[in-house]
Formats: C-alpha cells, structure tokens, sequence
C-alpha cells in the first residue's frame, strides 16, 4: 500500500518503503538525508553517486552498514556479510551455485508454498537433484504440516522463503532440518521480527521491502558453507570470493549500500526489530480483524495459522472474487490517497502490503476506508 504526497499527488516508491512511523518519520530521516548529502556528502564535494568504491569515504559507509545489520541481527562472527546486486532472483541461482555441492549427492530440499519458492526450486533444479519435501500444494494458502515432510538427510541444504509476498503466506516458526544447512529468503519479511541468525547457513534479502531501495541484496552466511562452488559458478556470484574481497569483487551498488545504513540507523533509533514486530502485528491485526469480522464480505484465502503480516492479500464479494466490486473498491482508495492496492497479477483481488515503515496511521486510515466500503456495499 502506497499513499499518494499530499504536495505533489504522485506515488514515490520511496514513500513506500520508507514510509514514517508513530515514533519517528522514516521518510523525512532518510529522504531528506539522502537529499541534503546528494550534491556533497560528508563535506567531500562530491556525491555518493559519483563516489569511487575504493575510497576510503564508501569504505566507511559499508562497514558502518556492515556494523549496524550485525548489531540489529545480532549476527555472530562467525558470519560473513555480503551486500550484493541480481536482487532474490540472482540468490535463486547463487544459493545451488554455492551451496549444493557441500555433498556428495548434489541434492537439496525445497519448501515450495508460493511463486518465489516455486521458482527458487526450478532454477536449483539446474545444478541437482530438487526435493520437494511435502505433497505438492493444490494451492498456495497454506505451509503443510511438518509431520508430512519427507526430508533428506543426504541433502546439502534445506530452502524456503519466509514470506511469499504474492500469496500472503509467512512461517511463524523456524523449519526444523535435523542438522541439514537452513537456507531462507527474507526478502519481504527482513527486519520485520527479531531472527535467530545462529539457526541459518544461509540468509538472503532483498532490501527494496523493509531495509532500503531497490538494488543491493543482503546475504549472511557462515564461514564453514564457503569454498564448496561448483566450477560452473561465474565469479560474481561466488560467496568466497565476495566475502573476502568485501563485497567488491565487482562494484557494488553503493547508492543502495548507502541509502540501507540511514534506514538501518532508523530502524535502530525506533527499537529495532522488537519494535518492528510489535508494530507489524499490530497493523495486519487491525486489517484481518475487519476482513474476519465482515460475514464473508472481505475473504483472505490463507490459512490463519499462517497469514502474512507483510502482504495481505483478500477478496471482496460472497463468492469472494467480484472483480467489478473489486474494481470500485481500488477507485476509492485511489480518491483516498491509497494506491498499489491490487493483487498480483497471476492471483488478482486485493493486496495491503504493510512493510515496516507503513505507518500505523495509514493502517487506520485503510481500515476506516474498508470499514466504510462495507457498510455500503454489504
């Protein structure tokens, strides 16, 4: 969910993921520090844009990166931090690349409960032998019990995405691997709750969600999974060779590496991920309390065990799925400021994507708007 500027009445994509909070205004710290820096930041005559990444002043801004994810994470030391480009998408290969050939067998297991694990498992299919360790979905509402998993003890590692984003499914637990390396992609959930990083080999994130913009992908690995590429693995995805060359191997996106240390000093100022959590659940309560409480008006397809507090995706309509209700439902929001509510395109309906710097005031204002739509429409 994005809300229109009251000024210039034109969505940022900022505004979005950089949204303010009760506490403190996220866009206006991050924003407008990026704005007053652009021109000369740090009193260096020149912008982070023009910046050479050997220089010690970008030097300093990745490691205070660096610094600040570990002590927010908590990460222990023996963790390499990498800040990399090619989004979720390129880890999809990076993590097989990497990461499969720990065993002889060449084998990994896949958690498949949305389109970003779906398409995680096709592409390691490419460098191994995929196991899907449950019954194949009939659709993605629901994380099957893990009772009817079937894992490999052969396997190298085991993967899953935290959140997918276009069904609205989130794991409220840490999969159990009995010693196999746990692979996750936190691309749209990353920061959104305190994380055991200790119980993972393997964390990658897309910052565009909940750390930064678009551009630079987070992996955290640990030391012991480096040093076991396949020998068809290019370069620049190599996590030993990135790790020990501080993520310039290549150069990095240092604009984005820049912009995710003032939204990481943010999110530390207002509490960190405890905070975030606590606000998280506060706001996707308030929108699945309406839908739950509507007599079947608004219907999310996921299980309630597993609803996402990042993307909440439902339906209007008895039979749930009235597209021309559905329709009038964006124009409203649309005329209230409230933008990039439609669902993804391959499952439709509605989507309220409610990432860390939505603000508790624009869940309420969403809420209020659904309130009123029902009454009269019902």
């Amino acid at each position: 969910m994005v809300f229109k500027s009251e000024k210039t009445k034109q969505s940022s994509h900022l505004s979005f993921y950089l949204g303010s909070v009760k506490l403190d205004q996220c866009s206006h710290f991050v924003m407008l520090q990026a704005q007053k820096e652009l021109l000369n930041y740090n009193s260096t005559g020149i912008s982070v844009l023009e910046m050479s990444h050997r220089s010690s002043d970008f030097l300093k801004i990745i490691n205070k990166t660096e610094s600040l994810l570990r002590e927010l994470l908590n990460i222990p030391t023996n963790y390499k931090v990498m800040f990399l480009q090619g989004g979720g998408s390129g880890q999809f290969s990076a993590v097989p690349l990497n990461l499969i050939g720990l065993k002889e067998d060449r084998c990994a297991d896949y958690l498949v409960t949305g389109t970003w694990s779906a398409k995680a498992a096709k592409e390691a299919e490419k460098y191994g032998k995929v196991n899907v360790v449950h019954p194949k979905l009939d659709s993605y509402t629901k994380i099957p019990d893990p009772s009817s998993w079937t894992l490999n003890p052969s396997a190298s590692y085991v993967y899953y995405c935290c959140n997918e984003t276009v069904h609205g499914v989130e794991y409220n637990f840490v999969p159990e691997t009995n010693g196999v390396v746990l692979v996750g992609d936190m691309s749209s959930n990353f920061l959104s709750r305190p994380v055991d990083v200790s119980k993972f080999g393997l964390i990658f994130a897309g910052a565009q969600k909940n750390a930064g913009c678009a551009g630079v992908t987070v992996v955290i690995v640990r030391d012991d999974l480096l040093g076991h590429t396949l020998k068809e693995c290019p370069i620049v995805l190599d996590y030993k060779v990135q790790a020990e060359m501080n993520s310039m191997y290549n150069t990095p996106p240092c604009f984005s590496i820049y912009i995710m240390g003032l939204v990481l000093e943010w999110i530390k100022n207002n509490g960190g991920s405890t905070a975030m959590d606590k606000l998280n659940k506060q706001k996707s309560s308030m929108i699945y309390d309406i839908i739950d409480s509507s007599d079947g008006f608004y219907v999310c397809p996921v299980d309630t065990a597993c609803r996402s507090r990042m993307n909440l995706p439902f339906r209007l309509g008895k039979r749930g799925g009235d597209e021309a209700l559905e329709k009038e439902f964006l124009e409203g929001a649309s005329k209230r400021g409230m933008i990039s509510l439609k669902g993804h395109r391959s499952v439709g309906g509605i989507r309220a994507s409610l990432y860390n710097a939505v603000t508790l005031e624009e869940t309420e204002a969403l809420a209020d708007y659904m309130k009123e739509f029902l009454k009269d429409h019902k």
